[in-house]
């Protein structure tokens, strides 16, 4: 679940500033919403749900262990969407070096979530 200080490829710093992913809660809860309406979709179209017996109930639970395994997905997914709104694509980034982003970080602060 640890994640590169900095990109691998590029070096672009991953902690832009103390708290930065503290937004990507919004990002997961999208995606979280999107994906349970998504299966509750498919469960109705495949399976069909019904007030006379418990498929929406048995669909409740395919779709909380379902979110239990792709959270470190989501995670990932929610995180590397945030970065990308807010550091662009540098398309010659071989050329130009990332910003320093040394001074807005924290040391003491750091994984302090």
């Amino acid at each position: 679940m640890q994640m590169n200080k900095n990109c691998p490829v590029c070096g672009q710093a991953t902690e832009i500033e103390v708290g930065f992913y503290y937004g990507t809660s919004y990002v997961s809860y999208a995606l979280t919403v999107a994906l349970s309406v998504a299966t509750l979709m498919a469960w109705w179209v495949v399976i069909g749900l019904s007030t006379e017996d418990n498929r929406f109930f048995y669909w409740m639970g395919f779709n909380a262990v379902l979110l239990l395994i792709l959270q470190p997905w989501l995670m990932r997914l929610s995180r590397s969407l945030w970065i990308s709104w807010f550091v662009k694509h540098d398309p010659y980034w071989k050329e130009h070096k990332p910003e320093d982003v040394s001074e807005r970080l924290n040391a003491d602060q750091a994984a302090n979530w």
